[in-house]
């Protein structure tokens, strides 16, 4: 369980952004770190969620974002250039999976107890929702756009695990790629024009087209850079 004494959950990020520091690959460090601090912000942005008429209709589904994500075949048979058949070419170039962030997200501590079955879905669906994120945002998973996609998180919900990554990615960038800081900090602005991400019906999203999708989310255009992976991370296939 997450400690509730503040000095052990804060000794507890700390050990995990070293670790972070040391391999950028761990993703299970991630969810750590966030979860670490989660708990306000998660709450905050769940309130807003159900606040709207959108989003108690997504809680009132049967079906989760998960299990559309998921099924892969049926994503790559969507129109090209759809969101969907664009997340599912890339989930498969990569070789990852939604259920990739699922199991990392066991490596941190559970959620708490109290924890209604809706701000659990709201949760989960922030998770799951990651890697369209990229889609929309137009960053890769390489380390410099992680680290951007973090900062433009980090904007759209306040969660100051989030934010620690970023504070400590933007440090490290200023020693290995130093560039990097500039697509930190523009992802930070493109977040604060763009609307709420956490409120997209995702689902109806996946079959339309991205750049009509980015321009209803007023999602700007990504600035230019290169990719920049980690020695030990596999290239896109």
């Amino acid at each position: 369980m997450t400690p509730t004494n503040p000095s052990l959950r804060l000794l507890g990020a700390f050990r995990a952004i070293r670790k972070l520091i040391r391999d950028p690959d761990d993703t299970g460090q991630v969810f750590r770190i966030i979860r670490a601090f989660s708990a306000t912000a998660i709450d905050r942005s769940f309130e807003r969620f159900r606040s709207q008429e959108q989003g108690r209709a997504i809680l009132a589904r049967d079906q989760t974002l998960l299990d559309r994500l998921s099924d892969r075949d049926a994503l790559e048979r969507l129109p090209e250039g759809s969101l969907g058949r664009v997340y599912a070419e890339f989930t498969r170039a990569e070789a990852i999976s939604p259920q990739g962030l699922v199991d990392a997200s066991l490596a941190a501590p559970p959620e708490p107890l109290d924890a209604s079955p809706d701000r659990l879905r709201f949760a989960a669906r922030l998770r799951d929702s990651h890697d369209l994120w990229h889609m929309v945002t137009g960053y890769g998973r390489d380390l410099i756009g992680e680290a951007a996609l973090l900062a433009f998180t980090y904007r759209q919900t306040g969660n100051r695990g989030i934010g620690l990554i970023v504070l400590a990615a933007y440090w490290k960038a200023g020693r290995d790629l130093p560039d990097a800081r500039a697509m930190i900090r523009d992802a930070y602005r493109r977040a604060g024009r763009a609307d709420w991400l956490p409120a997209a019906d995702w689902e109806s999203l996946l079959e339309r087209p991205l750049e009509e999708v980015r321009r209803e989310l007023r999602v700007e255009a990504v600035m230019a850079y290169t990719a920049v992976r980690s020695a030990a991370a596999p290239g896109p296939a």
